[in-house]
């Protein structure tokens, strides 16, 4: 997309903004969405108009407007999902510094949301390599935001406001240079508290066992199986490992010691298989598997299946058929400080049962400090990513294992991302929301309350 385009398109969206009907919620239309809070999508609201019917038209905005090899930098259009982005920066053998593991998850969400991925711990989150963002705030305008303008505050207190403050229309990214493969080696620990030790050596010596960590994320099996998975950017490959076949990456994490896989197809390991959650689709059965098209083998196209489930009570309705009792989907990740990641894993097991767990290892990049999700500078924390269903014990009703979640974080001093279900109570949530800040933020550029608010929208569900 030109410049010139980018700009009609932002000035086609605005006035669209000024004539969506008071008292509405604003939607999006999106193709797709990695958020795991099922709503109705055309909510009855008294006394207000006629819902319209697609929501307001971004499309404009999933494009990279420019790649600035010399400077690494990239202008890109807010709805730009990473797998375009990425697929405009290899061109030039760059990558953004954080690329969040799912393709269709969008630049601005990653930042508005936080994202997260396995170079978090040397490079930060998404949002920490955003140098300006242009946003269509709630009140209407259209500014630019930087870290040292009249906007600053905004520019700041953007990540995980989740849309509540406004939206990104362009936002200029940092990017790193790339080699053209990388060299992964899964080393197995048999105790939590071990595995947890070497994040800690790794965070601070950058490499594990003379195996430089310019990734690094793992996988929990069970407490006495554990995997940290250290990638390192190679020049060379003695083999090729394909995850988008017959082979599944994560099997591969517990068969294999080392392995070599394109930086495209590091990027998208997870993506292939949505981690492991496509078995429950039976994608994972190999007679299944090869009837299934490679093109369809994506998390968008998994995502929309069970929003087909879920929106119908399908899965309900088999469950209740087989005589089986009514499962809870718990779909979270959550921040722990890795002092305290042991704690949570021997919580988890006994407590959940899920399994695998996805651990990603992160650290702020800086010396800033985000004010609506408290993570301090220089402390690692670890990212426990978690996601399906699980039989509920006789007597117990729905919420009752993300409830137990939510109480073991706050209890080890975590945080929650707020994609998925939460139960907290409303003072409860901006306490640890910091939600003195957000309501500032919130009078400054949605003075009206034309967008919801942060709890509404990600606790309320609405």
């Amino acid at each position: 997309m030109t410049a010139d385009a980018h700009e009609a398109a932002v000035a086609r969206l605005r006035d669209a903004y000024a004539a969506w009907p008071a008292g509405i919620p604003v939607r999006l239309a999106k193709h797709t969405t990695n958020l795991f809070r099922f709503r109705d999508p055309s909510p009855k609201i008294p006394g207000a108009t006629r819902t319209p019917a697609a929501g307001l038209d971004v499309s404009a905005f999933d494009h990279v407007i420019g790649v600035d090899p010399a400077a690494r930098t990239a202008w890109v259009g807010g709805m730009t999902t990473y797998e375009h982005l990425c697929d405009a920066t290899l061109e030039h053998g760059l990558m953004p510094l954080v690329v969040p593991q799912l393709k269709t998850i969008t630049l601005g969400g990653a930042v508005t949301g936080l994202g997260i991925e396995s170079t978090a711990l040397r490079s930060g989150m998404p949002h920490e390599s955003v140098l300006e963002m242009e946003i269509l705030t709630g009140d209407g305008r259209v500014v630019r935001a930087t870290a040292d303008n009249e906007y600053s505050d905004l520019f700041f207190g953007f990540p995980n406001s989740y849309g509540t403050l406004g939206y990104t229309l362009s936002l200029r990214i940092e990017l790193e240079p790339v080699r053209p493969f990388v060299h992964l080696r899964h080393f197995r620990f048999a105790d939590p508290q071990a595995c947890m030790d070497a994040i800690g050596q790794i965070a601070a010596e950058g490499s594990f066992r003379g195996h430089r960590a310019d990734f690094l994320d793992g996988t929990a099996f069970r407490t006495d199986e554990l995997y940290l998975t250290v990638g390192a950017f190679s020049d060379v490959a003695p083999w090729r490992g394909d995850y988008t076949r017959q082979q599944i990456y994560y099997q591969s994490i517990r068969r294999e010691n080392e392995d070599f896989l394109t930086i495209y197809d590091y990027l998208w390991r997870w993506d292939t298989d949505w981690f492991w959650c496509s078995r429950a689709l039976g994608v994972q059965n190999p007679a299944i598997r090869r009837l299934w098209p490679r093109r369809y083998r994506r998390s968008d196209v998994y995502r929309k299946v069970v929003g087909y489930y879920r929106r119908n009570g399908l899965g309900e309705a088999l469950n209740a058929r087989r005589q089986r009792p009514p499962r809870e989907a718990v779909m979270q990740d959550v921040e722990i400080p890795v002092e305290h990641g042991a704690e949570f894993l021997r919580f988890f097991e006994p407590a959940v049962g899920m399994t695998p767990v996805w651990m990603c290892p992160l650290r702020l990049r800086g010396e800033r400090v985000w004010p609506l999700y408290p993570l301090q500078p220089h402390d690692v924390y670890v990212n426990f990513g978690f996601w399906g269903t699980v039989a509920l014990p006789p007597g117990r009703t729905d919420g009752y294992y993300n409830r137990l979640v939510e109480d073991e974080v706050a209890k080890l001093d975590g945080h929650k991302s707020l994609y998925s279900t939460s139960f907290y109570a409303e003072d409860d949530f901006y306490r640890r929301y910091n939600g003195a800040a957000y309501f500032k933020l919130k009078h400054a550029y949605d003075g009206e309350g034309r967008l919801l608010g942060l709890y509404e929208k990600c606790v309320r569900g609405r």
